[in-house]
């Protein structure tokens, strides 16, 4: 595929799935997603544009959180994974500034023009497109083009694997691409990495500032930028490590050759609405309580867990004995000290023991680390089900090397690391075990195979 792309181009046929393995993915996925591009093609055909309309591709992935719960907005660490599942959209630049976006199945299409007063309705997933669109509006002032975008997903939703969050990331390439905003002064003065535009998109969800790119209202969730970081930034067949506020690569970890994650979607959505938006935003607002009683108490002013964790060698301890005593606030002494005891043993003593241990090939020290980290999650986050609580623990007994939910939490998904050359037969016995115990969520559950996929790129 070259520069000047058209509708034309994207037809399902040999030179799109060459461009497509070129890039990264396997054989069998360079063909699937060939076809889903060939399906957005059609779907805008349908609405009347023609082949020769300039156009381009993006593949954006969802992730694989494999440690780092609730770690990222507190700025601790992660370490991450794309998954070969995630949304295939073509985009096709127009002369005024409306978006008109086509799901390829499923949902009723959206159209909007990009202005600063859009007024998303929340629960709805036009919010996040038209969050976005506000958001550029707001930090690229002046005349903003709009685009034509056809759009499919097979990701899970609502299942932990950041499809809310690709649907983000994959609206703003599409109007960066329409309106090349690489080009523009705002653009260049604060984003001048792919790390720099993770924690921009993470501020868009969120509302904050980045930058002199002011924020807003967001889109509900008072999370951070390790959705955006993973699906922009994680490379190939390895793990990537990154810490945040600001986003910092850390570490490139390279997963042994003969593995490969088989992913559980529990079938109990983790959509952040309603109630579960409400559970997700008390496990954040934990870490900032806990944080604001420690300044407090020690007349400090640290901006993030993680820099209040390591502003002397004795703080750890310090700021444990603080949230215990502490009282009169929302939440309990025992409900922060909790909060630090998770965040402060995932990010500094259990990531760190992780890569070690795959760095020099030793998967059961890896899969004890990834043991300990759903323990915390169990009990001291406190965000678990017990459909996630059975997949990770049976995963286990049946041979993987390590397993864990991961996401916000409150339903979601579960991933294993297994031997390749088990995974149909891991994933076949791991979803019969699952559909026995719980067969009414098992019927909406979905059970697959990803390798550590490329981030998004663009096509085209």
């Amino acid at each position: 595929m070259t520069a000047g792309a058209t509708l034309g181009n994207f037809a399902d046929g040999p030179a799109l799935r060459d461009t497509l393995a070129a890039r990264g993915l396997d054989e069998f996925v360079a063909v699937r997603k060939s076809a889903a591009l060939a399906r957005c093609r059609d779907r805008m055909r349908e609405a009347d544009l023609p082949d020769r309309a300039p156009a381009c591709a993006f593949l954006v992935p969802g992730r694989i959180e494999v440690l780092g719960k609730h770690t990222d907005y507190a700025g601790g660490r992660s370490l991450l994974a794309c998954a070969e599942q995630g949304f295939a959209l073509l985009a096709a630049p127009r002369q005024d500034n409306r978006v008109r976006l086509w799901p390829v199945e499923g949902n009723a299409p959206c159209e909007f023009a990009i202005g600063p007063g859009l007024s998303p309705a929340a629960g709805h997933w036009s919010n996040y497109p038209m969050t976005v669109a506000r958001r550029l509006a707001r930090n690229f002032p002046g005349p903003l083009r709009g685009a034509d975008i056809a759009f499919v997903s097979d990701l899970p939703p609502a299942a932990g694997m950041s499809s809310s969050s690709a649907m983000v990331v994959a609206t703003f390439l599409a109007l960066s691409h329409a309106n090349d905003l690489p080009s523009r002064q705002e653009y260049r003065r604060n984003l001048r990495t792919p790390e720099d535009l993770a924690g921009y998109l993470g501020c868009v969800e969120n509302g904050s500032d980045f930058g002199d790119l002011a924020g807003g209202r967001g889109v509900g969730t008072f999370g951070g930028s390790e959705d955006h970081t993973a699906i922009l930034c994680c490379r190939a067949d390895a793990l990537s490590l990154y810490s945040y506020c600001p986003v910092r690569h850390e570490a490139t970890v390279p997963l042994p050759p003969d593995a490969v994650f088989a992913v559980a979607a529990s079938g109990v959505v983790a959509e952040k609405t309603g109630q579960a938006l409400a559970r997700y935003n008390r496990v954040s607002a934990r870490a900032r309580a806990a944080l604001e009683a420690w300044n407090r108490a020690a007349g400090r002013s640290d901006r993030r867990l993680a820099a209040a964790a390591v502003s002397d060698p004795g703080a750890p301890e310090r700021i444990r004995k603080i949230l215990l005593a502490a009282t009169g606030g929302e939440f309990s002494g025992a409900d922060l000290a909790d909060r630090f005891e998770q965040f402060y043993a995932e990010s500094f003593e259990i990531i760190p023991a992780a890569i070690e241990a795959l760095r020099h090939g030793d998967l059961a020290g890896f899969g004890a680390q990834v043991e300990r980290s759903q323990g915390l999650a169990e009990r001291l986050l406190d965000n678990q089900i017990p459909e996630t609580r059975f997949l990770a623990r049976g995963a286990r007994e049946q041979g993987a090397w390590a397993a864990s939910a991961f996401g916000a939490g409150f339903g979601g998904a579960v991933w294993a690391l297994v031997p390749r050359a088990r995974g149909e037969a891991f994933l076949s016995a791991w979803s019969e075990r699952y559909r026995r115990a719980f067969p009414s969520p098992a019927e909406r559950a979905a059970f697959f195979l990803t390798r550590a996929a490329p981030a998004a790129f663009a096509i085209g």
